[in-house]
């Protein structure tokens, strides 16, 4: 597991640097309303509940896998989280769209209530609800959010490859919905091993 995040954050270095070679002058700027930065936008956000979420785990049990897990999908989505928000900085872009979420796909307006901004996102009831847990609880409790939460982030990653215009924005979309597809496998099988279902 520390190896494949060593390999994404060596691969998002790499993204980082192409990206800023492409918003040279020979580049143009995505439009505020555009894919590339609702995207942009949307996933910061929904990658800043993955790492809430994934740290609150790793306080609530001693669990070597799940802490490990945890771990390593905050790591990733925190630096994913990071490029993209300098993606907006590099194009000049404001990183909130008065439009709300989800706008670039088509889906504005279709925001969950209790704070569930985006699909797969969990509620304020359900974040609280995870800080009480702890042990075994916890560790279920957490699966089951994260592999919506996953299923969710791949909507949205899969609407950025088909919808975006920065080759380099698709290319980190596509490794979003693989790593997450992965992730979502290794998730069944801890909560399989706990007697639980997604």
């Amino acid at each position: 597991m520390a190896v494949a995040v060593a390999g994404v954050l060596v691969a998002a270095g790499a993204v980082t640097y192409s990206v800023a070679g492409e918003g040279g002058s020979s580049a143009e700027a995505p439009a505020a309303g555009s894919a590339d930065a609702g995207f942009a936008r949307d996933m910061a956000v929904h990658h800043q509940q993955a790492v809430e979420m994934s740290y609150i785990v790793r306080d609530r049990t001693t669990d070597v896998e799940v802490r490990r897990l945890a771990y390593d999908i905050a790591q990733t989505q925190a630096n994913q989280r990071g490029m993209l928000l300098g993606w907006l900085d590099l194009w000049g872009l404001p990183k909130v769209s008065s439009d709300g979420p989800m706008g670039w796909m088509g889906m504005a307006g279709m925001s969950g209530e209790d704070g569930a901004l985006m699909p797969g996102m969990a509620t304020d009831t359900e974040l609280k609800k995870l800080g009480t847990l702890n042990g075994k609880a916890a560790e279920v409790f957490y699966l089951q959010l994260m592999t919506a939460h996953h299923k969710g982030g791949i909507h949205m990653a899969e609407g950025c490859v088909q919808k975006c215009t920065v080759d380099v924005e698709k290319r980190l979309a596509q490794g979003m919905v693989e790593a997450q597809q992965s992730e979502i496998g290794l998730m069944t099988d801890l909560l399989k091993a706990r007697g639980a279902k997604p």
